[in-house]
């Protein structure tokens, strides 16, 4: 059975493998070499060296999208996993209607970003207006907190599903011989649940770093980057830089700032891959 496998696995894989190739490995390099490149189309591509880097990290609304993104991700990031393991928590104590909840949390992580955007701008407006405080496209702070808010709505219920299936692989018999030994509920939750869920949180932490830092409908439809793009993400920055402006030079750039932008978040995602894989306990 084995040979056999081994004799036809590439058959099986070619498909997947050619589909992989022509989807995303020949375009993604497609798209370092434009990188380099003063171009409209892929077809009029004139090589211009690092001059459109250098330009992209000259550019100052590229560089106040990225501190914009970093505070972003951080706030939301722990935000998200902390309301996401105390639902989770809560959850896993045998209370009546848990499935209930479960789906009313996860709800909001089947509806569109483009959608989320928009219900929470009129939410949001509707609460600016009744404090007399200045709307979303005029309100910096307002702009800001209300992506978190979005964010963690859309997200805690996703996240909350991945901690609630760590929680629930953690041994009975470790919570009982915590018991017996005298731990009290926190003890037993910094001690055991904690560590126990180290593979949890590995994937949720990656999954709200790199969905935040990579954050384009909602930004895009809940404040479009307004004031004069004081609330404008690394995405929708490299988006504008792209399609909105004109000229050859500006579609190389977008193009470098997009390259720039993948090597962050793949730094980021590895740091923090490495950082809390160390910590995970096999059990």
């Amino acid at each position: 059975m084995n040979k056999t496998l081994k004799k036809y696995f590439p058959i099986f894989v070619l498909p997947t493998l050619a589909a992989f190739t022509i989807g995303f490995l020949i375009p993604f390099a497609e798209g370092i070499y434009l990188s380099f490149c003063k171009f409209t189309t892929v077809n009029n591509a004139k090589w211009v060296g690092i001059s459109n880097y250098v330009t992209a990290l000259k550019d100052e609304a590229f560089l106040h999208s990225f501190w914009f993104t970093v505070a972003f991700t951080v706030v939301s990031t722990i935000t998200i996993n902390l309301l996401a393991f105390a639902v989770a928590l809560v959850l896993t104590r045998g209370i009546k209607g848990t499935n209930i909840f479960r789906t009313v949390f996860f709800m909001p992580n089947l509806i569109g970003g483009i959608v989320l955007g928009y219900i929470w701008q009129i939410l949001i407006n509707c609460v600016l207006s009744i404090v007399e405080e200045p709307l979303l496209g005029l309100n910096t702070p307002a702009g800001y907190w209300g992506l978190i808010v979005l964010m963690a709505w859309q997200q805690v219920g996703y996240m909350m599903i991945i901690y609630i299936a760590g929680l629930q692989n953690v041994s009975p018999d470790l919570l009982e011989a915590a018991a017996i030994d005298g731990a009290n509920s926190w003890q037993t939750l910094i001690k055991i649940k904690l560590p126990m869920v180290m593979s949890s949180v590995t994937i949720c932490l990656f999954l709200t770093l790199t969905n935040s830092f990579k954050l384009f409908d909602q930004n895009l439809s809940l404040t479009a980057g307004e004031p004069n793009h004081a609330t404008e993400m690394l995405a929708l920055n490299i988006y504008n830089t792209f399609y909105a402006r004109s000229g050859p030079q500006w579609k190389g750039i977008g193009q470098a700032k997009a390259v720039i932008f993948f090597v962050v978040v793949v730094i980021i995602a590895l740091v923090q891959l490495r950082a809390t894989r160390s910590k995970e306990v096999q059990q």
